[in-house]
């Protein structure tokens, strides 16, 4: 069943329930002042800090959106973009272009021109509909893709070179259109983080989509009386599909536009939020700020937040110790995904395995894992090797790369993920690495995630990437970029000796003193911290140039 139809369903069982919630914090003193809705709602007063939809105000603006591709040409198998910072038209827009029988491809917002133009031109994108943030970026670039023959634009001061999606909405239907979509056809073309070159297209049928809602709701139990706050980017395959369990029960969604920890914890507070997903860091800083005395629980009602789970990159034990610790009765859960497998839920721990903290678990709903060695026999037992997932969620190709695409997809189904793995003696699968970030010195094997998860165990510090520099004689040494927490002191000396406590070929090499960057769905970018220290960058850094 095409996902598309449970929209329709929520809107037949739900019609006038909440389907979303937008929250702008930044707005919140101007939280009395009336509001434009967007054109294709009924005009009416709101608050500019909270908008809401209804499950059949969703459906209409999907289906509105639809018939105004339709119009321009747009028919099934086209590709139709999305380049939007977070938004209540985002889930509508996405859903309004599958309902055509187009693939949706959302773009990251970071995109620099010339990677959107990149993105546009490799998902050979005829449509594309852009956000107020984007005009600069999409004017360099909108008279070298002749391609793209139709840009809309949402929101104020529509530029000449683009339509009024706000304007042209108002004249179309808000029927479904007649167009039947199966669940082989093609749904979704995801780009992959593209921390090092071009990003790869990944394409994912409905089947895959759909997948994501049933695999979600099998490991969480969502319920219609769910709430899910959802604060990473819409573009990714993450958070998204984490709700798509609750939209599966037709359950509400809150997009929070904003990540201090204060808007965190007062959004879940005022929306009574039950499910709550975050990346590593958020994490850190709600606990860093009630430790500080910045937050006061006392100050809010969290009776209703039953779930925190993370997921997008490898969680520190310890931050769940100090979580734990904090909000004892709140279920934890991780999740092992990646974009190819149509996001998070191919590995599950499961809540009921808080005492296997630190695993990513074993095979989620629907899914098969194994772990390998390079020439993709299996490991014995308790050894390191690469992880390979398969089931309906694995993506169909790269699109227009099918030399990619044998390197990773083979003829079985398994998709092998380039992540370094093990399992321990009950089977639950602990994640060590990136195959490509596996530190190789003297001979020896070093994966970094060990002794970042060593190193934030130091009250001290708030976050921790290890990277492999070149050396001469070892052929890498490691060297740990370490982020202290605000009011906090650490000297090398004391995180030295603080790492005597590692096997001396773990201990790292350098130690340098810097914020650890993230990108948006919380993964280190460790190629921009190799390029940043550099043998050349990390003299001229000495050097004070």
């Amino acid at each position: 069943m095409p996902i598309t139809e449970i929209l329709q369903k929520n809107a037949d069982f739900y019609p006038n329930d909440v389907a979303l919630t937008e929250i702008q914090p930044q707005f919140e003193s101007t939280r009395h002042m009336t509001w434009r809705e967007f054109a294709l709602i009924e005009s009416r007063p709101g608050e500019h800090y909270k908008r809401e939809i209804t499950w059949s105000e969703f459906n209409k603006m999907s289906n509105r959106f639809a018939n105004l591709l339709l119009t321009r040409g747009v028919k099934k198998g086209d590709k139709v973009a999305i380049l939007m910072m977070n938004c209540l038209a985002w889930l509508p827009a996405y859903f309004g272009i599958l309902k055509t029988g187009a693939v949706v491809v959302p773009l990251n917002f970071r995109y620099t021109a010339d990677e959107i133009k990149y993105c546009l031109k490799k998902a050979d994108c005829r449509c594309i509909l852009f956000g107020p943030e984007f005009i600069g970026r999409v004017e360099e670039i909108f008279e070298r893709l002749p391609e793209v023959t139709t840009w809309l634009y949402a929101g104020e001061g529509c530029p000449s070179f683009a339509d009024s999606f706000d304007k042209l909405i108002t004249y179309c239907s808000s029927k479904a259109p007649d167009i039947k979509i199966s669940d082989d056809d093609d749904g979704a073309i995801y780009y992959s983080s593209g921390t090092t070159g071009f990003p790869k297209a990944i394409l994912h049928r409905h089947r895959a989509l759909m997948h994501a809602c049933r695999t979600e709701q099998a490991h969480h139990g969502q319920t219609k009386d769910d709430v899910f706050l959802c604060i990473p980017p819409l573009y990714h395959t993450g958070a998204k599909m984490h709700w798509f369990g609750s939209f599966l029960v037709g359950g509400r969604a809150v997009i929070l536009k904003g990540v201090k920890p204060e808007w965190i914890v007062k959004t879940a507070s005022e929306e009574k939020c039950s499910i709550v997903w975050l990346l590593v860091p958020w994490a850190q800083d709600i606990l860093d700020a009630i430790e500080a005395g910045k937050i006061d629980l006392n100050d809010y009602d969290l009776s209703r937040w039953r779930l925190m789970h993370i997921g997008a990159q490898p969680v520190p034990p310890a931050l769940i110790a100090r979580w734990k610790t904090v909000f004892p009765d709140h279920q934890y859960d991780t999740n092992y995904g990646l974009s190819e497998s149509i996001g998070p839920g191919c590995v599950h721990l499961g809540v009921e395995n808080i005492h296997k903290v630190g695993a990513i678990g074993k095979a989620g709903f629907g899914w098969e894992v194994k772990i390998v060695n390079p020439d993709r026999t299996p490991v014995e037992d308790g050894k390191v090797g690469e992880l390979a997932v398969k089931g309906p969620g694995v993506m169909k190709c790269y699109y227009k790369d099918e030399e990619a695409t044998a390197e990773v997809l083979d003829d079985a189904g398994w998709l092998y993920t380039g992540d370094m793995a093990m399992a321990d003696e009950d089977g639950f699968i602990f994640l060590v690495d990136r195959k490509k970030d596996v530190i190789i010195s003297g001979g020896e094997n070093i994966y970094p995630v060990q002794i970042e998860d060593f190193l934030r165990r130091n009250p001290a510090i708030k976050d921790a990437a290890v990277i492999g520099l070149p050396d001469k004689r070892l052929g890498e040494i490691t060297a740990a970029i370490v982020q202290v927490k605000e009011g906090c002191s650490l000297t090398e000396e004391e995180l030295t000796d603080f790492c005597l406590d590692l096997p001396r070929y773990k201990r790292p090499h350098k130690i340098i003193f810097a914020d650890v960057p993230r990108n948006p769905t919380g993964k280190i970018e460790k190629p921009l911290l190799r390029k940043m220290y550099s043998k050349e960058n990390l003299v001229a850094l000495q050097n004070g140039l």
